[in-house]
C-alpha cells in the first residue's frame, strides 16, 4: 500500500487506487454525482477554456504561494472542503485528513455528518478548523453544533445552503448505498472482493455520526440514502432571515457554502457573511447548473472587495488553482481531489495527494513568473470562444 500511493502523482492516480481499494458502492457515493453529472463534468472541464500566459526571465527564487481567507492564514491557496462519512472510506477518518491538512499548513472542512466529534476533532487537530453546518428542521440540534464548534474554539463555520432537498444520486440508487450501509448479496460480494477494506470497517472500532447521534435516527439506527436524509431531515424553509440569525449566534468568521448567483452573492455581503463559497455540491445536487469556475469571474467582480470568494469544485491540478486566483478567489476548496487519497492510504495518502498539488502550485508560479499569488491576475488568462 505504501509503495503503491508513492506512485500516485495526481488526482486521477489516487482515484484509479481509490477504485481498486473501495467496494463498489463505496467508490461510487465518493465519485458519483446527481442525474446525468454533465454539471459533475463540467466543472473541471471548464477550467480547460482558459490559457495561463506566462511571463518569462522574472528571476523567480522564492515562492510564497500563502493567503489568508475567513481570517486564517494558510500557507497554501487550497483546503480541505468539509465531506460526510470519512471513516467509511478509512479508518482514520476526519482526524487523518485534518492531520495531514495540518502538516502543510491548510484549512480542514468537517462536515455535520462527520464521523469524528467536534470535541475530538478540537483535540487532536490545531490546523484552522471549518465546521460545516446543515441546518436541520431540530433547531435544538442547530444549536447544539453551533454551541460545540463555540466550546471547542473551531475558527469558522459555513452552512451549506443548496441542499433543500437531495440531489438525484442515481448511482447510489444502483448500488444500494445507505447509511449505515445496507447489507445485499450484492454488496456483500462487493465486501468480500476488497478484503482490506472489509477487515478495517468489521475489526475497527465501529463509527457513527458522531454530532448527530443523540439527536437523529436516520443514519445512525435507520438506514437512510443521504438524498433521502436531505430531504427529511433539513431546513427546506432556510431563508436569509434564518442564515443572518445563525451568523448572529455564532459570532466569528462566517461563511455560506454554495452561492452561485451574483444576487445571493450580494445577499450573502447584506447579511454579514465573511465568505462564500461558490459551489454547486460536486455537481450533487442541481444537474446542469454552471460550474464555479464560470461563475468566478462576475461574482468577484459584483463582490469581491466585500467578502471573501472561495471557488470550490472540480480542481484537479494546480493550474486550475492558479486560474481561479488570477480571476480573484482568495482560495480555493475541494473534496474528492483529497478523498480519494484518504480510500487509497488514510493520512499518508492525504499528505502525498496535498503536497502533489503544492508542487504543482511552486513550480507552475515559477513557470508563470509569479513568486507571490498576489502577482496573479486577468492580464495572465485568455479566454477561448
Amino acid at each position: 500500500m505504501f509503495n503503491a500511493i508513492n506512485k500516485c502523482h495526481n488526482v486521477e492516480d489516487f482515484r484509479n487506487l481509490a477504485k481498486r481499494k473501495l467496494p463498489s458502492p463505496i467508490f461510487h457515493y465518493i465519485d458519483g454525482a446527481a442525474d446525468d453529472e454533465v454539471t459533475y463534468r463540467r466543472n473541471t472541464e471548464s477550467y480547460e477554456k482558459c490559457d495561463l500566459v506566462p511571463n518569462v526571465l522574472r528571476g523567480i527564487k522564492n515562492i510564497d504561494m500563502s493567503t489568508t481567507v475567513m481570517g486564517q492564514k494558510l500557507q497554501m491557496p487550497i483546503y480541505c472542503a468539509p465531506t460526510a462519512l470519512q471513516r467509511l472510506f478509512h479508518p482514520d477518518g476526519e482526524i487523518g485528513v485534518g492531520k495531514a491538512a495540518e502538516k502543510v499548513g491548510t484549512m480542514f472542512g468537517v462536515s455535520s455528518l462527520g464521523t469524528a466529534s467536534i470535541e475530538e476533532i478540537s483535540k487532536l487537530v490545531s490546523t484552522p478548523k471549518l465546521f460545516q453546518l446543515y441546518v436541520h428542521k431540530d433547531q435544538g440540534l442547530n444549536d447544539y453544533l453551533i454551541d460545540q464548534c463555540k466550546e471547542y474554539n473551531f475558527e469558522t463555520m459555513a452552512v451549506t445552503v443548496d441542499s433543500a432537498v437531495g440531489g438525484n444520486r442515481e448511482r447510489d440508487l444502483y448500488t444500494g448505498f445507505t447509511i449505515p450501509l445496507s447489507l445485499s448479496l450484492k454488496s456483500i460480494m462487493s465486501f468480500a472482493t476488497h478484503p482490506a477494506w472489509a477487515f478495517n470497517y468489521f475489526t475497527k472500532p465501529k463509527w457513527e455520526l458522531s454530532n448527530l447521534n443523540k439527536h437523529v435516527s436516520e443514519g445512525t439506527n435507520l438506514m437512510t440514502s443521504i438524498g433521502d436524509y436531505f430531504t427529511k431531515m433539513l431546513d427546506n424553509s432556510l431563508s436569509w432571515e434564518k442564515i443572518e440569525k445563525i451568523n448572529q449566534k455564532w459570532g466569528k468568521s462566517f461563511a455560506i457554502k454554495g452561492i452561485m448567483s451574483v444576487d445571493d452573492a450580494k445577499k450573502a455581503v447584506d447579511v454579514g457573511a465573511s465568505a462564500i463559497m461558490i459551489s454547486n455540491h460536486g455537481g450533487r445536487q442541481l444537474d446542469g447548473s454552471r460550474s464555479p469556475f464560470d461563475q468566478l469571474e462576475e461574482i468577484v467582480n459584483a463582490v469581491g472587495d466585500k467578502i471573501d470568494v472561495i471557488c470550490e469544485g472540480g480542481i484537479r491540478r494546480g493550474t486550475h488553482i492558479l486560474k481561479a486566483l488570477s480571476l480573484g478567489a482568495k482560495a480555493c476548496s475541494g473534496g474528492r481531489m483529497y478523498l480519494y487519497a484518504l480510500a487509497a492510504g488514510g493520512q499518508r495518502g492525504v499528505e502525498i495527494a496535498l503536497n502533489n498539488l503544492k508542487k504543482e502550485i511552486e513550480r507552475d508560479m515559477i513557470l508563470m513568473g509569479v513568486s507571490n499569488i498576489q502577482e496573479l491576475s486577468k492580464k495572465n488568462l485568455r479566454f477561448r470562444h
